[in-house]
């Protein structure tokens, strides 16, 4: 099974949110629910609109593994075979418009997930290295999030509403 980028993204994207669990979280009535797996919605553009398959357990999969996932996910998708399980749960929403072109666009959060990740193209860019010039693969990325679950500093201790 060829691996597709978006399965590298997946795949570092999972790493990112152990690491930035509060990423990886829902608002739920007062409180804000932490979520011990790592659920991704992978948006897939269908006849019928926009939809974002659940992988599930990201974190404990291998490169392959996803890519067969990912690949009969959005062959379901498309198809508009996907069960209301596949396409209900997600904890974080990963949507990539590199294949049209798009280089930067703000994705719009899939409530109840705290954010979403924006992946533009892949292109060749020169870049400053050291005393030269290179040229070097280069990728946006747009991260929306919740600010009533993130503000971008440190929680302070003192912090409540917060639950695992």
């Amino acid at each position: 099974m060829a691996v597709s980028y978006n399965d590298l993204f997946l795949t570092i994207l999972a790493r990112a949110l152990r690491e930035h669990p509060r990423l990886n979280a829902s608002l739920e009535e007062d409180a804000i629910k932490l979520w011990p797996q790592i659920d991704i919605g992978l948006a897939v553009d269908t006849d019928r609109g926009l939809l974002a398959p659940v992988v599930r357990g990201v974190e404990r999969k291998g490169l392959a593994e996803l890519a067969a996932e990912t690949t009969a996910l959005a062959q379901r998708a498309r198809m508009g075979k996907c069960t209301p399980d596949e396409l209900a749960g997600s904890t974080f929403t990963l949507t990539n418009l590199g294949m049209y072109g798009i280089d930067a666009f703000t994705p719009i959060i899939n409530l109840p997930e705290c954010a979403i990740l924006g992946v533009g193209r892949i292109r060749t860019q020169p870049v400053w290295a050291s005393d030269h010039v290179e040229p070097r693969q280069m990728v946006w990325l747009s991260l929306t999030f919740d600010h009533r679950l993130v503000d971008g500093g440190q929680p302070r201790a003192s912090s409540s509403g917060w639950r695992s």
